[in-house]
């Protein structure tokens, strides 16, 4: 038979044909893991694809020959990627004493270590700072960065800054969370010693006029300023009060019950966030309030160079303790994935739905005999503890505590220098 132009052409059609149908459709499939997805009502042993960084499919049982990797999951529980709305991560300025420098963080070593894939720092930076603190860090971190500003326009940068009520304006604070739409997510009051509701009033205005919420850190407690007019008279709906479990407040009434406004006010549609940090966070006040039902809607580290290292360590760790306390796997999943995306008006995050981006984690339930500290130095006995096993940012592979989507050293060739693959993996080294 002679070989023609036209012969070639065919052929090379029906290769690249052949080439083509062989290509799997799924960059990575976790297989046999139980997913929890409370946006979906997901609670179920599920297998869960990837492809171009989005979670591509869910269900029962997906053919493993459809994906370029499979990673077994089994025994293991698959989430959406933890969503922490409550750190301080504006590190890097040098700036001594102040959470806009020193007493802050970089995120990605105290992230996706433990499945936290979003954070939002919690008002480090005002509408004075916050572009330094963008190019700092936001813009440089593996770990999704988003942010309460600070109603301060100096930020939290201690001391006569956060007590300046001259810098607290409502409008160039607003102007600078439209300027970034989806990544300014709220604004902050912090700290404020003094027994003006300005702070609160201002960081409401500016929230109105960004149409964002709310975070408040309600400072020292005021006789002036009641924790109740607080959240039944000055907040919105849909603002956010943090520290709930703090005591600092009179979060508990003289009778050890949670303080009636509190209930007020999550009747009128606050949001109660835990903010556990180095000094908000009493087994004293937890323990009678979730037995009264007075539990999270969102669960949050206050992560800062105080805390790091002390009762709070770290986001599952805090998720333990709310385990220990009795709440349900699911609930405890629920609180620090969607509910605090929906929280934050960030609907695309602390899912799984088909189409969104595949920021996942993968965690282990463990038994033993554990105790958990909380800010004052009260230790609480447990049974369990999660631990992450992996974690995923945008369908790539970032954290692998035991190398689950790693092959043995013995199957590789002998002069093997990487194992990543750009379609799961999360880069050279990792």
């Amino acid at each position: 038979m002679r070989i023609t132009p036209r012969l070639l052409a065919l052929l090379g059609l029906a290769v690249a044909t052949s080439v083509s149908a062989a290509e799997p459709r799924y960059d990575l499939l976790l297989r046999g893991g139980h997913v929890i997805d409370p946006k979906n009502g997901v609670s179920a042993v599920r297998d869960v694809a990837i492809a171009g960084g989005k979670v591509a499919a869910v269900a029962a049982k997906i053919d493993p020959a459809e994906a370029f990797k499979v990673v077994d999951v089994s025994g293991l529980y698959v989430t959406p990627g933890l969503v922490d709305i409550h750190v301080h991560v504006f590190a890097g300025t040098g700036e001594k004493g102040s959470y806009a420098g020193d007493n802050s963080l970089y995120p990605d070593g105290y992230t996706l270590r433990v499945g936290v894939t979003t954070v939002a720092d919690a008002g480090c930076a005002g509408w004075r700072n916050f572009e330094d603190f963008k190019t700092r860090v936001i813009d440089r971190s593996r770990t999704r960065v988003l942010a309460f500003l600070n109603i301060v326009g100096n930020g939290m940068r201690g001391g006569g800054w956060e007590q300046d009520l001259a810098d607290m304006a409502a409008l160039p604070a607003a102007e600078m969370a439209k300027k970034y739409p989806g990544l300014i997510v709220g604004i902050k009051t912090a700290h404020y010693a003094g027994p003006e509701w300005t702070p609160v009033e201002h960081a409401v205005e500016a929230g109105t006029l960004a149409n964002i919420p709310v975070m408040v850190d309600f400072g020292a407690d005021k006789p002036e300023r009641p924790l109740a007019d607080l959240v039944t008279k000055k907040l919105r709906p849909g603002d956010i009060y943090t520290h709930m479990y703090s005591g600092l407040r009179h979060e508990q009434d003289a009778s050890g019950h949670v303080n009636p406004g509190l209930v007020e006010g999550r009747r009128r549609g606050v949001i109660f966030d835990v903010g556990h940090g180095g000094g908000s966070f009493a087994w004293r006040i937890a323990v009678p309030a979730i037995k009264e039902g007075f539990v999270p809607d969102s669960i949050s580290t206050d992560l800062h160079v105080g805390s790091m290292n002390a009762g709070m360590k770290d986001m599952l760790n805090v998720m333990s303790k709310f385990l220990a306390l009795g709440l349900s796997l699911d609930d405890v999943i629920k609180q620090s994935t969607w509910n605090p995306a929906h929280e934050i008006k960030q609907e695309g995050l602390g899912n799984l739905s088909v189409g969104a981006g595949a920021d996942v984690a993968v965690l282990r339930l463990e038994s033993g005999d554990f105790g958990f500290v909380d800010s004052f130095g009260g230790r609480l006995r447990a049974k369990q503890k999660l631990v992450c096993e992996m974690t995923l940012r945008d369908g790539k592979v970032v954290y692998d505590l035991n190398g689950l989507a790693r092959p043995d050293w013995e199957t590789l060739p002998r002069d093997y220098k990487s194992t990543s693959d750009p379609r799961w993996a999360g880069g050279p080294g990792r």
